[in-house]
């Protein structure tokens, strides 16, 4: 009998499904333990015929729907439903993208050991999630709930917050791309691409230019209102646990005046009221 790695995978996993963690009963006639596939199949809501062919490797191409019904009616986590969809050579839509997203809690509680260091925690549309309280204090026109693309565009205060302002620009608008290339169906990216392109000519036109790229670690050069000119070591990290989310940390070189300035900040802002309240959920 033909088979794939997909198969093979299907199969181990309907193994592993007992028949009441489906809602179906267990009839206690089973030659073979979990789902028979008929089962998997009703619950996938596909043809048993189509998901025999998955099985024996005669079908190697299934659509990301069914394979996302094959994901719940398999209970697969996160990992696994990864792992299917790489079998069958495809990148995963993220899940629930009506869902309100948030940043990772856990994240968000280690990002707020970080006395020295700002951190801010960004969704898939480059939306705040939250930020340490040092990110707060550095980067006030990106406060929980602004969008860091349109922050940069129709935010006035971010043109004399960046030092070039036009290479971080371009920048962000090459990121921006580099994400709506990974999720083109995301109705949250397409509201700020849209909101974006609206209100600002500059974003039209260096969204024409078709640049992508992701974020990476590059040096910023930032004029902060209160404490002047900060260098910075901005490095930016993919959340496992949160698809789509990045952790963006920003350091600076001990016994620098950028040092010193993030020490003065960070001072200042833990002693303002509510100053560990650093997250905020945001709609898709």
């Amino acid at each position: 009998m033909t088979t794939t790695r997909l198969g093979d995978y299907l199969r181990s996993r309907r193994a592993q499904v007992a028949p009441p963690d489906v809602g179906l009963p267990e009839d206690g006639r089973r030659r073979v333990p979990g789902l028979r596939r008929e089962e998997v199949a009703m619950l996938a809501r596909i043809s048993v015929d189509y998901y025999l062919r998955l099985e024996q490797g005669r079908e190697r191409r299934p659509s990301p729907q069914v394979l996302d019904a094959l994901s719940e009616a398999l209970l697969l986590d996160d990992d696994g439903r990864l792992h299917l969809y790489r079998l069958a050579g495809m990148t995963p839509l993220p899940r629930h993208e009506g869902s309100i997203e948030r940043a990772v809690p856990q994240l968000l509680a280690l990002a707020e050991l970080w006395d020295h260091t700002p951190a801010l925690i960004l969704g898939r549309a480059y939306d705040v999630l939250a930020a340490n309280t040092l990110g707060r204090a550095v980067f006030k026109h990106l406060h929980p709930g602004a969008n860091l693309l349109l922050a940069m565009f129709v935010d006035p205060s971010a043109r004399s917050f960046y030092a070039d302002w036009e290479t971080a620009a371009a920048n962000a608008v090459a990121g921006f791309r580099f994400l709506e290339g990974a999720r083109p169906h995301d109705p949250r990216i397409h509201d700020v691409l849209r909101t974006a392109t609206e209100n600002s000519r500059e974003f039209a036109d260096l969204w024409r230019r078709r640049d992508a790229r992701g974020k990476s670690d590059a040096a910023k050069v930032l004029l902060h209102p209160d404490v002047g000119e900060l260098t910075l070591r901005m490095h930016a990290f993919d959340v496992r646990s949160a698809p789509g989310q990045q952790l963006i940390v920003y350091h600076a070189q001990e016994g620098t005046r950028t040092a010193d300035a993030l020490r003065l900040l960070g001072s200042l802002a833990a002693t303002r009221p509510g100053h560990r309240n650093g997250s905020r959920g945001r709609a898709s």
